[in-house]
């Protein structure tokens, strides 16, 4: 899907500190938490939790008991870092309070639920965002600006590898929302285009009621076609991006903020039937050096870079939704053997 940095008017005049809410304190919050305080331009001004604050993050700061509360803080902006399931009922009660939100991926449970949000931050007008931390890693930021720059030519395919083992932080969705999730906006985002088709087949082997692994297949309306493995049943983590077009491939490492390009050998068969085979063989291999920027602070400087009316990276809540849409593709498709077309 082409993602352009949003430029918009600013929502608070650029310069002026940010006074951010937090809800949600768990897994995802504290590191929120940590991250708001470090970025210039913000301040955490109030936290919310109905559970409390298990890992100790807030501070000085009272542990309100829910939204209602934290928009009685008086906000300008607020982080959602509640279960998934709760996204909608958070970020719609912080839109009607006129707080400009960055709500964690994914946008909601469902995409009617997902579409409510967008349509109500659009309508009242406030910059609503999706926290996909992983457009802000580094070696996928290199690697969408070496495409952008023609460096692989045209591209022909992206894959990505997400294993590792099972994360005790989620209970309310399977694998494919919670993980799979990041897969395919990374994808969308780096080749600039959205899905058009997706079949998926997934297994339940530990015991819950969701999806716990998932192979995915597609296309996206460019023509790329695309293949994702996630899952959170393998003891080895894994998280690994190839892009592969005319003139090489990248293998980016987001785990480590590695990248890597191997391009095109000169392939000159000496087999007579063979010569008409267009072919490549493995050629130069280079891995550069990248400077690392922790992604989830890189994320929050781009939602106050918006907030201020900078062009920014944000994801947008639209994007988010599509995202949704492929997701629950992916397990319809799964349920049915049937190819999805989004």
């Amino acid at each position: 899907m082409a993602s352009e940095p949003m430029d918009m008017a600013g929502v608070v005049q650029e310069g002026r500190t940010v006074r951010m809410g937090l809800i949600g304190l768990g897994s995802m919050g504290r590191h929120h938490a940590r991250v708001i305080r470090e970025v210039e331009g913000m301040e955490l001004v109030a936290v919310a939790d109905p559970v409390g604050d298990r890992h100790g993050v807030a501070g000085g700061l009272e542990v309100l008991p829910d939204v209602a509360a934290l928009i009685g803080a008086g906000l300008d902006a607020a982080m959602v870092a509640v279960p998934t399931y709760l996204h909608e009922e958070v970020a719609l009660a912080l839109c009607e309070a006129g707080v400009h939100t960055m709500v964690e991926k994914p946008i909601a449970a469902t995409v009617a639920e997902g579409r409510r949000v967008a349509e109500a931050f659009e309508g009242a007008g406030l910059v609503g965002a999706v926290g996909y931390v992983e457009r802000c890693n580094p070696a996928l930021l290199e690697l969408r600006r070496r495409i952008a720059e023609g460096e692989l030519g045209e591209v022909f395919q992206i894959t990505t590898s997400r294993q590792g083992p099972f994360p005790g932080r989620i209970a309310d969705v399977g694998v494919v929302k919670d993980l799979a999730t990041h897969d395919i906006d990374l994808t969308a985002w780096l080749a600039g285009s959205p899905y058009e088709r997706v079949s998926g087949q997934v297994t339940h082997r530990s015991g819950r009621e969701h999806e716990d692994m998932v192979v995915a297949t597609g296309r996206l309306a460019n023509g790329v076609i695309v293949a994702h493995t996630v899952n959170w049943l393998s003891p080895l983590k894994v998280r690994q991006t190839v892009v592969t077009g005319e003139l090489g491939a990248f293998v980016a490492n987001t785990l480590t903020g590695d990248l890597t390009f191997i391009a095109n050998g000169d392939v000159r068969s000496q087999w007579e039937t063979d010569r008409q085979f267009r072919g490549v063989s493995e050629g130069d291999s280079v891995r550069y050096a990248i400077a690392r920027r922790e992604p989830l602070r890189a994320e929050q400087e781009n939602f106050r870079d918006a907030l201020w009316g900078r062009p920014s990276d944000v994801v947008s809540m639209a994007e988010g939704v599509h995202t949704l849409e492929v997701v629950e593709a992916i397990l319809a498709s799964a349920a049915t053997g049937q190819t999805v077309t989004i």
